[in-house]
């Protein structure tokens, strides 16, 4: 008897670290410096240090989260690029929750049982309309 495979092992990647660090304003949103470091926690200096933003917009359902990347040089210059880059990846998401909605609001119900047979038979099993 063949044994399935189980999910894949969470392991982290020695290769692949990074040190971060958060800044905030408390008030708008955070900055995490991804500094990377090699598997003995020394900056590794052959790969970037990267910035990530984050915020967070009210909607019906509770705070929504926002990530997006920062291309900057450093602290300084990824701060002042949050705003703009944050506004864009707020519109960004609204417009992507909207087409979520468009594509549930359009999904097709089908009868349980199936379609009616073509051809006067009348419809088939139950009739009744299932909700996806």
């Amino acid at each position: 008897m063949a044994t399935r495979p189980g999910p894949a092992e969470p392991n982290i990647d020695p290769a692949a670290l990074y040190l971060e660090e958060v800044f905030t304003d408390r008030r708008v949103g955070t900055i995490r410096r991804m500094t990377p470091v090699k598997g003995d926690g020394v900056r590794d200096p052959a790969r970037e240090i990267t910035y990530v933003g984050e915020t967070q917009v009210m909607s019906t359902v509770g705070a929504l989260p926002i990530v997006f990347e920062i291309e900057a040089t450093s602290l300084e210059d990824a701060a002042t690029q949050f705003g703009p880059l944050a506004k864009v990846a707020i519109e960004r998401t609204v417009r992507e929750l909207q087409d979520l909605r468009r594509q549930a609001a359009s999904s097709i119900v089908i009868p349980q049982g199936g379609m009616p047979e073509l051809g006067g038979g009348g419809p088939r099993g139950g009739g009744k309309i299932q909700m996806p």
